[in-house]
């Protein structure tokens, strides 16, 4: 049938019908190999498919030591007028400096001079910087290696019982850790931490967090620390955490897991969600999961979990250093080193950003 009906528009009028005959046929071609050949989403291509030609860039990971840790204590008594508890524990001496009221507008200013201008190495740097635009400030020296819980309390004869109306031009509460010694401040990348803590008043109770936290190097970067999102299993919770029976309610809301999830299982868990048959090694950034294996990475162009367009990626742990790792027996503590310094206090509170504005 094909052949006759090809004759037959040979007959009438053979080189246009030709022509557009192939002309339709390349387009359809092209067509159905473009889209179920060169850009077919990978989620439903075989696993043996052979790796996406645009890849992925890369981030290089440079490990560095944060001297610094801070946390809130029994959040949910703290206010404005009744105060708030803060530990804070550092691997040198150090200066806790607590600012209330401290300007939006000048804060964000201030942290660019960190970058542009001068480092905010000391409480002085950080006070020039936002050119003293707050309403009380308190300085604690912290000994090292030492777990200082400190209460800090507005003074009575401020009179200050809320922040104003929303959105606010003015944090609750900013808290600067700095290193006392001068000598530690050249040996550690990490010079100083901000962390911006939100304390529920008057007009405003939404409980107390932390907002933001940030971590001033001496290169003058600043990096916002965040929560990498991975898979809660027996496997992914720090060690510790498995191990102990009776865990605190509290941790188990900080994990984003409860109890059933601790549950032992028969096999070891793995936890990359593709293959379901490697470990987790690399995070994708901008969304920060962290779910895939060092093979299924080159793969994927979006996230697998949020369908987020991956623009960067880094490993948690290189190849090299797995080897090593084998070789002399060390266990890897990376996931547990993740959660030490990135907890539920430390990820942006993006329901709240637009009340400070």
């Amino acid at each position: 049938m094909a052949a006759v009906f090809l004759v037959m528009l040979y007959e009438y009028s053979p080189l246009f019908y030709i022509t557009l005959i192939f002309l339709c046929f390349f387009v359809t071609t092209a067509v159905i190999l473009g889209w179920f050949v060169w850009d077919i989403p990978v989620i439903i291509r075989n696993s043996e498919a052979t790796e996406s030609r645009a890849r992925v860039q890369r981030k290089r990971m440079v490990q560095v030591k944060n001297p610094f840790t801070l946390e809130i204590i029994n959040s949910s008594t703290a206010s404005v007028t009744g105060g708030i508890s803060l530990k804070s524990h550092c691997i040198e001496k150090c200066i806790l400096t607590i600012y209330w009221g401290c300007s939006v507008h000048k804060f964000h200013e201030g942290l660019q001079k960190h970058v542009y201008c001068f480092r905010i190495k000391v409480p002085q740097k950080l006070e020039e910087a936002i050119d003293r635009e707050y309403l009380h400030q308190e300085t604690f020296l912290i000994e090292k290696q030492n777990d200082g819980e400190k209460f800090i309390q507005l003074p009575k004869y401020l009179t200050i019982k809320d922040f104003g109306n929303l959105p606010r031009t003015r944090y609750p509460l900013i808290a600067l850790l700095t290193l006392a010694e001068e000598e530690d401040q050249d040996i550690y990348d990490i010079v100083s931490m901000v962390t911006v803590i939100h304390v529920p008043d008057e007009k405003y109770r939404l409980s107390c967090r932390i907002l933001y936290q940030y971590l001033l190097t001496s290169q003058g970067h600043i990096y916002d620390l965040k929560r990498l999102f991975i898979s809660v299993d027996e496997t992914s919770l720090p060690a510790q955490l498995s191990s102990e029976a009776g865990l605190n309610k509290k941790l188990l809301e900080k994990f984003g897991t409860t109890e059933e999830e601790l549950r032992p299982r028969k096999e070891s868990s793995k936890d990359c969600v593709v293959c379901q048959n490697a470990p987790v090694n690399w995070v994708l950034l901008p969304c920060r999961h962290a779910c895939l294996c060092d093979c299924c990475v080159n793969y994927f162009k979006q996230c697998p979990m949020c369908r987020e367009f991956v623009r960067e990626s880094f490993a948690l742990v290189r190849a090299e250093e797995e080897v090593d790792a084998v070789k002399d027996g060390a266990n890897n503590q990376t996931l547990e080193d993740i959660w030490e310094d990135l907890n539920e206090e430390n990820i942006h509170n993006d329901a709240n950003e637009r009340f400070y504005l």
